[in-house]
């Protein structure tokens, strides 16, 4: 079997070609193309039109790198949520008219389904706690009864979204990843001390991290080192989401622990679960950097598990759902 998947939910325009003809070497094809705004955050009106003048080339280049023939395909598959409207509406657009042009099924993709599900695939765990990371997602996440289910999450903003936006207000960034490595990340490496009185908030098991956003900046502009405030900044937001995430493997008593999305790359945070997933006695796995960042291949693994699974979608049903939460996702394939 072989199915495409199609990613647009942000900045990437992704598309993966995938098979489970062998186990080992399941990826045909994975092309991808990432609008970088000049200054500022994403916008979404302005990514979309990127993602729409580079979509169709990505897609081309995808079938050539993978020697396959549109036609021999069994589905495509398309991520209708969650994300940025525009962007969503672009790849919904060019899968619906590649579905109706090779008269192939469509398969509607939850993106965090798809996030967990690669990252099930490349680490090989089997029932993990996943927590997941990136600039729009903090969530701490356990299958239990055919679902995905939400053991906790930020209240406000997501981790990746704390990073970037404080990196981009002190000067530290765009680009925000360097050598592989969060700005922040290398601005705390030479903190000396963690400042007092900087908020610490965990609500049950969500976290919140906008007051922690404030009195860092807050901080920077009264003139505090600006190592200090990173680290200080950088540890109080990833012992947060340790914190949920040591009370989710205790409450379900599983026994692995999976880091996915685009901060799961931080070797810092990575570090810090390998310590903690010890004092648990648990399995650690964190998806490769290349499939923690939004991907087609994720769309189109996760597409050919749905169809596998009988889940296909109809031309007309096939719109974008901005805020698709994953646990509203039923996942008949475990």
């Amino acid at each position: 079997m072989i199915v495409v998947g199609i990613e647009s939910s942000a900045h990437t325009f992704g598309v993966g070609i995938v098979t489970d003809d062998n186990e080992n070497d399941f990826i045909l094809a994975d092309e991808r193309i990432q609008y970088i705004p000049k200054r500022g955050g994403i916008h979404p009106r302005e990514s979309s039109r990127f993602l729409a003048e580079k979509g169709p080339q990505i897609l081309k280049n995808a079938f050539i790198k993978s020697s396959i023939e549109p036609k021999k395909i069994d589905a495509v598959a398309v991520a209708l949520g969650p994300g940025l409207g525009p962007c969503l509406r672009v790849g919904a657009t060019i899968a619906r008219t590649l579905s109706a042009y090779l008269n192939k099924p469509l398969v509607s993709v939850n993106h965090a389904v798809a996030h967990v599900e690669i990252g099930s695939k490349l680490t090989g765990l089997k029932d993990p706690v996943t927590v997941y990371l990136s600039g729009g997602n903090t969530a701490v996440i356990a299958y239990v009864d055919k679902r995905y289910r939400i053991f906790g999450e930020t209240l406000d903003i997501a981790l990746g979204n704390l990073l970037d936006t404080f990196a981009r207000e002190v000067g530290l960034g765009p680009p925000y990843v360097v050598g592989g490595m969060h700005v922040v990340d290398k601005c705390a490496e030479s903190g000396k001390r963690i400042l007092p009185d900087f908020p610490y908030v965990v609500k049950g098991q969500d976290m919140a991290f906008s007051g922690l956003f404030t009195a860092s900046l807050r901080a920077y502009r009264k003139g505090v080192d600006l190592n200090d405030i990173c680290l200080t900044l950088r540890e109080i937001a990833y012992n947060s989401v340790l914190e949920v995430s040591a009370r989710c493997l205790m409450h379900t008593k599983k026994k692995e622990i999976m880091l996915v999305g685009g901060v799961a790359a931080s070797p810092i945070l990575r570090e810090k679960f390998v310590e903690m997933a010890k004092i648990y006695g648990a399995s650690v796995g964190v998806v490769p950097p290349q499939y923690a960042v939004d991907n087609g291949v994720m769309i189109a693994w996760t597409g050919l598990l749905g169809y596998k699974a009988g889940l296909t979608i109809d031309l007309k049903s096939a719109v974008v759902r901005q805020r698709w939460r994953i646990d509203e996702v039923e996942i008949p394939w475990r």
